[in-house]
C-alpha cells in the first residue's frame, strides 16, 4: 500500500465523497437523517455558488478520508475562521496518521488564508475523537452547545406572522 496522498476534491471524487459521507452516518448511527444527494454535494462544492470545499486522501487511486469545510466570521476576533465540518478516515486507515495529515493540511489553509481560528465540533461519546483532537493541542469547549432548528420548525420560523 502506498501513502495516501492529499489534494483539493474535484468533480469527479463527488461519488466516492457521498459514499464516505454515508459511511460517516453509520459510523455516527444517524443514517436515518442522511438525505444528501451526489447532485446536492456536487452543487455545494462546485456549484454556481459553492458554499462548501473539501479535501480528499487518495490512496492507490482510491478517496479513503475526506474533509468538508467552510469558512465562518468570528465577530469578537473581525476575522473568518475555518469550520470543519466532516472529517473521515476508512476504519482500515485509523491509526495510520492520515487523520492527523489531513488536520495539518487544514490548518495550513487556515493559516494561509489568515482565519482567526479552526474550528469544529465532536460527538460526546465519540472519546477517541475526543483523545484524539486534545493530543493535538484542541480545546474541547465544556460550555458551548450546537442550536439547530430544521424541517417544520425552520419552516415555521421562517413564516410571515
Amino acid at each position: 500500500m502506498s501513502v495516501p496522498s492529499i489534494r483539493p476534491a474535484t468533480p469527479a471524487d463527488v461519488g466516492a465523497i457521498c459514499a464516505l459521507m454515508y459511511e460517516l452516518a453509520e459510523f455516527e448511527k444517524l443514517t436515518h437523517l442522511f438525505v444528501a444527494t451526489k447532485e446536492g454535494v456536487h452543487d455545494a462544492l462546485f456549484g454556481a455558488r459553492p458554499s462548501a470545499e473539501a479535501l480528499v486522501a487518495v490512496q492507490d487511486g482510491e478517496v479513503v478520508s475526506y474533509a468538508l469545510f467552510f469558512h465562518n466570521f468570528s465577530t469578537f476576533l473581525g476575522k473568518r475562521g475555518l469550520y470543519l465540518e466532516d472529517l473521515y478516515v476508512r476504519p482500515t486507515l485509523r491509526g495510520s496518521g492520515l487523520g492527523t495529515m489531513m488536520l495539518k493540511k487544514l490548518a495550513e489553509l487556515a493559516v494561509e488564508r489568515q482565519c482567526g481560528r479552526f474550528e469544529w465540533s465532536v460527538l460526546d461519546w465519540n472519546q477517541n475523537a475526543i483523545d484524539f483532537y486534545e493530543k493535538m493541542d484542541a480545546t474541547v469547549l465544556p460550555d458551548w452547545r450546537i442550536v439547530r432548528i430544521t424541517g417544520d420548525a425552520l419552516d415555521k420560523l421562517a413564516a410571515p406572522k
